[in-house]
């Protein structure tokens, strides 16, 4: 007997712990549950009896004193063999009163644990102790380290178990946490807080690139028309009509970029031609005609860029490049391969290179393609051959060609042909961008003999293919500074023609090659460059640019070209003025900006060629970017005072004679000045949209759009006045890039319909360039000003144009290409998560404080183009009508970036009786609006506009069965409105959640008024609810944050407790105090009074009868001295003045 005694208390704290732990679930789960916690109940009254713990059986009266007052003694154990276990205490541990004394700010014990056994008891007192006692940002901004612990064991079913006052801080904390989350909490954390958008973006973080596939294939097989064979058919028209919802700008952009469908050849027959003539006529105006249709691919690419998610199984469709016309009026075909006119051999070549491209361009990055496709889509005629030239560079810049495997390289390579060579170098150089990986510059280096062994075998590479190899090398040591790389470049920029014939045609492009990758590989080092000061670099190339003589001397002279030892400027200046601006980009380094400074006099402005000065003046500029202004006071302040003194307006209307200088060296050195300038405010505003950088080049092109009628024009000539302003629409397409300005449209527009006199293949090339930058991935991408992206676009934007589509004498077309690696991705797209289609949503935009501004704000609707991503603070989607979320950038840009990268879908949650903005502008017709011109807004809601709010199913029942009014109401009345009002608070505040706690308050609080209530449960969590919103902590943050709103309604609670307080008084006045002396003297007899009795100990935390024993108070006449004992047990004065009456044996009552 005295061993099994030994265990009986360890038995009996396991079954309690058991039951504590088992109380923490919602008191209407499943019938086992109650059955459960009522055999344990009954279990430990009987024990409780047998061990005579009287604190733990009046523990168990107050809960259930209908089970308390049936039972009695079992049985009798033996006290003197009992052995206590260590964690056995003389009060019954309750996770109730634990939070009550919590939420009273007292001092509370830990609560016991038993590892295993009480574990939900552990989450739950963890959970609300962090909270209470936790500082602000327990809810603040900064909620996610207590999120993470509630996270850990807690989901919203388990939340949902808990009885309502336990679980009332923990919603408390996720309501306001709902408000303002940060958007980079884990998915956990955001379906914990119920914001299914948060929890959707953490989980997938990209919805259109399912999306735009879907959209590319509503229609079916076979049905397609001639527009979806132009190469632009896969465009996300859902996204773009958002943007552009007013016009049809999209449409025109595509029909002017359009290459797939015959032109149309207007040409009028003079009586006295003949009909030979006038078919040789249309032949030549349809030459024209084909040199715009050739320089289309370019700006095709750019519109398209990575919108597509090419099927696997299926070959990429590369749209046809079609030269040929249609005459009206009979519609008749003119073809240049009637033999009728001269056509250059081989005119076509690079056109469909860069038809290549573009198709290739159009696969997004995050497709998924392998090795097998790339191989698949090889075309089988030769004919094609050059298109998949360019479909291998494409998938260079986007980085698939890194699956490529390298047999299949070296295959392609071994081929000689010249495109594909081309075209796979400058490719896998830009997939491997400054990564100095060595077998791409083993690859690369056969194709440069100034990188092979002296000894090596001479191989016979084309020119172009050097030109390409010693870009890629550029591209490869990118800001690497590497020093035998930098050495041979730097050689390579003067390398004079010879030995005996090679290197004696097209040396301006090689050179110029060769300072754009010299300026790659020491980009934006400046004089840092460690380890190359015996190689003089600036030096060098400063003679490379104003001439001088060779240092080293071939032994075998060219027999073709006699230079002599001087250095041909005309060969080298342009590469060596690129390197310059792109090895000290962003240095302020003066003194080189002043080496870059225009001649100041007439004698040395004869000695540069017009074009040089453009360059200068860009470099200079970039060096000094820092002090580029977007004002025409500092484009001016570029030009020369001797040029601003003696050269006249653009559009002037009289040519005044000039004896002494020559007007027509002024003039051109003038525009082409104004040119370089307004070029570098491009470079410097790249994708800003900044308004002043934009009027500043507006004023500029239209200067120069009007002196092409102006007599000036004579003197400048139209040749240089068209390559200035072809580069002022490429400056100003950079600064507005992805933005589809109208006024800029118009002017590229203007710029397509000339195809006349000096309208070269270059210029038409340069205009469509400038459209496609404008509508850059269809709105969805725009340009960067980091190192890299601008000297990608020095590469691509190089202001000398070829004169016809095959001239790659001063710079390889293929580089055009290349702002492929300046484009960055910046349209945030909002996605409403329910229903999964985008959607206009207010955001506002923080700027970083500056050298030039202090720190802003700015609102924008949403889908939108975001400045650069350093430039910003933080991004924050604003209300009413979606849920608010912060995007902080203040400390890494990461999470926005893989964002932006996977389609810029951020998804939003429009809030309960809110329209979108495309539904209703103005905000209307929701029915927030419409509710607030009624004095009450629940007695207006109606249980029929409660879909307007949720689409809940239950609380679309809830309403239809509690909340319609039927036929003689009666005393139902009152509770239709109650059910009315908690409804439309809950679904209006979105805290649904909260609906069966106000029905479980208010059938808890009807009960005790009746006298029904058996079990205090529901009373201690009535209790714990006001003692919540009471607390020191909560009125703390109400105080701190006083636009917080409450949780529950602010009239409800006090109702209620009113309602309580006059319950219980009632009953006490009632003869309860008598059943309270008695309970309070030990000597309980009347049974009918004990269920009210319990609901008054609970509710006013009345101390056990031994305690107020053993606390001293005999001989206490007066209520001060009561209230000083009193404090030990964190009684309310409001109970202090019920007990007193009892306890000071006054007959009186001092209930106020």
């Amino acid at each position: 007997m005295a061993e099994k005694n030994q265990f009986t208390p360890c038995i009996w704290c396991i079954l309690q712990t058991l039951k504590v732990n088992r109380k923490c679930q919602k008191w209407r789960e499943a019938w086992s549950l109650g059955f459960f916690v009522f055999y344990c109940s009954m279990i430990h009254i009987f024990r409780s009896r047998d061990l005579k713990l009287e604190a733990y059986i009046d523990y168990y009266y107050r809960d259930y004193p209908a089970l308390v007052k049936s039972s009695g003694q079992t049985c009798i154990i033996d006290q003197g063999f009992m052995h206590h276990p260590a964690f056995f205490s003389a009060e019954p541990p309750s996770i109730f009163q634990w939070l009550s004394s919590c939420l009273k700010g007292g001092r509370v014990q830990p609560y016991p644990y038993l590892p295993g056994i009480c574990d939900r008891s552990k989450l739950v007192i963890l959970s609300v102790a962090l909270y209470i006692l936790g500082d602000e940002s327990a809810v603040s901004n900064e909620a996610s380290p207590y999120l993470y612990k509630i996270t850990s064991g807690f989901t919203l079913r388990d939340l949902e178990t808990l009885p309502f006052g336990v679980a009332l801080p923990i919603r408390d904390a996720i309501y306001y946490c709902r408000e303002q989350p940060a958007s980079d909490w884990p998915e956990a954390v955001c379906v914990l807080i119920g914001r299914q958008d948060l929890s959707k973006q953490a989980c997938e973080g990209n919805l259109l690139k399912s999306k735009s596939v879907m959209l590319s294939s509503d229609s079916p097989p076979g049905a397609e028309s001639e527009e979806d064979e132009d190469g632009m058919n896969n465009m996300n028209d859902e996204v773009m009509s958002l943007i552009w919802s007013k016009d049809l700008r999209v449409q025109e952009v595509r029909r002017l970029l359009q290459s797939a469908r015959p032109v149309r050849v207007n040409v009028v027959q003079m009586p006295e031609a003949s009909d030979h003539d006038f078919i040789e006529e249309k032949e030549n105006r349809l030459l024209q005609l084909c040199q715009r249709t050739m320089a289309l691919p370019v700006g095709r690419g750019m519109f398209t860029l990575f919108s597509y998610h090419p099927i696997p199984a299926e070959q990429l469709p590369i749209p046809k490049l079609n030269l040929t016309g249609r005459a009206p009026p009979r519609n008749s075909t003119v073809d240049l391969n009637s033999g009728n006119i001269d056509v250059p051999p081989n005119m076509a070549c690079w056109a469909s290179f860069h038809n290549g491209v573009a198709a290739g361009l159009k696969i997004a990055p995050a497709s998924r393609i392998d090795s097998s496709w790339i191989i698949y889509n090889k075309p089988k005629n030769a004919e094609q051959a050059n298109e998949y030239a360019g479909f291998l560079m494409a998938l260079g810049l986007s980085g698939h060609l890194t699956k490529l495997a390298t047999l299949n390289i070296h295959d392609y390579l071994t081929k000689g042909h010249e495109m594909t060579s081309i075209g796979l170098l400058l490719g896998v150089s830009a997939a491997k961008l400054g990564t100095m990986d060595m077998a791409i510059t083993r690859l690369l280096s056969i194709h440069i003999p100034a990188l092979l062994p002296p000894t090596s075998t001479e191989l016979d590479v084309p020119h172009n293919v050097q030109v390409a190899a010693v870009i890629g090398i550029g591209l490869v040591y990118q800001g690497t500074a590497h020093r035998h790389t930098a050495e041979v470049l730097l050689a390579e920029i003067g390398r004079p023609p010879g030995p005996e014939m090679e290197y004696c045609t097209d040396r301006e492009s090689y050179s110029l090659a060769s300072g754009l990758a010299l300026g790659m590989v020491c980009l934006g080092h400046g004089s840092n460059l460690i380890g190359m000061s015996d190689l003089n670099v600036p030096e060098q190339l400063y003679q490379y640019m104003v001439g001088g003589m060779h240092r080293e001397k071939h032994k075998s002279p060219s027999y073709q070209i006699k230079e002599g030892d001087t250095i041909n400027v005309d060969v080298t200046c342009p590469g060596a003025t690129l390197a310059f601006a792109m090895i000290y980009l962003k240095t302020n380094n003066r003194s080189i900006a002043d080496w870059l400074q225009a001649p100041d006099t007439m004698y040395l402005l004869d000695f540069v060629k017009p074009e040089f000065l453009l360059l200068r003046t860009l470099a200079r500029c970039l060096i000094l970017w820092d002090d580029i202004m977007p004002s025409t006071e500092w484009v001016d302040s570029n030009v020369p005072q001797i040029i601003r003194e003696n050269s006249i307006p653009l559009h002037a209307t009289e040519l005044p004679s000039s004896e002494d200088l020559s007007l027509e060296t002024l003039m051109q050195a003038h525009v082409y000045i104004i040119a370089g300038a307004c070029l570098s405010l491009g470079f410097r505003f790249a994708g800003s949209e900044n308004k002043a950088a934009f009027n500043c080049l507006d004023k500029y092109a239209t200067d120069f759009l009007k002196s092409l009628s102006a007599p000036t024009a004579s003197i400048i000539g139209h040749y240089n006045l068209e390559t200035c302003l072809s580069v002022l629409l490429l400056s100003l397409a950079m600064v507005v890039a992805g933005s589809g300005n109208l006024k800029v449209l118009q002017l590229c527009r203007f710029m397509h319909k000339k195809t006349g006199g000096e309208m070269n293949y270059g210029f038409h090339l340069a205009h469509h360039m400038a459209l496609g930058l404008l509508f850059l991935g269809g709105g969805r991408y725009s340009l960067s000003t980091s190192n890299s992206s601008i000297a990608a676009l020095l590469c691509a934007l190089y202001p000398h144009f070829p004169v016809h589509s095959t001239d790659n004498r001063y710079h390889l077309q293929a580089l055009r290409h290349l702002y492929v690696l300046a484009a960055d991705p910046r349209l945030l797209i909002p996605v409403d998560v329910d229903s999964n289609t985008p959607c206009y949503a207010l955001i506002e935009v923080t700027f970083k404080g500056t050298q030039w501004y202090a720190e802003t704000t700015e609102e924008m609707m949403a889908p939108t183009l975001l400045p650069e991503l350093h430039l910003l603070k933080q991004i924050r989607v604003k209300g009413p009508r979606y849920w608010e979320l912060l995007i902080d950038l203040s400390n890494e840009t990461n999470h926005l970036k893989s964002i932006l990268s996977k389609g810029g879908v951020l998804y939003v949650k429009l809030r309960a009786g809110q329209l979108s903005y495309k539904e209703d502008p103005m905000g209307w017709r929701s029915f927030s609006a419409q509710t607030i011109t009624h004095g009450n807004e629940a007695r207006s809601f109606k249980p029929e506009d409660i879909s307007a709010f949720t689409s809940d199913p239950a609380l679309l029942l809830f309403a239809e069965y509690f909340c319609k009014p039927t036929v003689n109401m009666g005393q139902k009345q009152e509770m239709l409105d109650f059910f009315s009002s908690i409804l439309y608070e809950c679904v209006t505040q979105e805290k649904p959640e909260m609906l069966p706690t106000y029905i479980a308050i208010d059938q808890a609080v009807r009960r005790l008024e009746r006298g029904e209530m058996s079990e205090t449960f529901e009373l201690g969590q009535i209790k714990l609810v006001l003692e919540f919103f009471n607390s020191r902590c909560h009125q703390g943050r109400m105080s701190r944050n006083p636009n917080r709103g409450l949780f529950m309604n602010s009239e409800f609670l006090p109702v209620m407790k009113c309602t309580i307080d006059k319950a219980l008084d009632q009953w006490l006045q009632a003869g309860g105090d008598v059943c309270l002396r008695s309970y309070l003297s030990r000597q309980l007899k009347d049974e009918s009074q004990q269920n009210m009795l319990a609901c008054f100990l609970v509710y006013h935390s009345v101390p056990l009868p031994g305690q107020l024993a053993a606390g001293g108070l005999e001989g206490i006449t007066n209520f001060s001295e009561m209230l000083l004992k009193f404090k030990q047990w964190n009684v309310l004065v409001r109970a202090l003045l019920r007990l007193a009456p009892v306890l000071l044996k006054n007959p009186q009552s001092m209930v106020l």
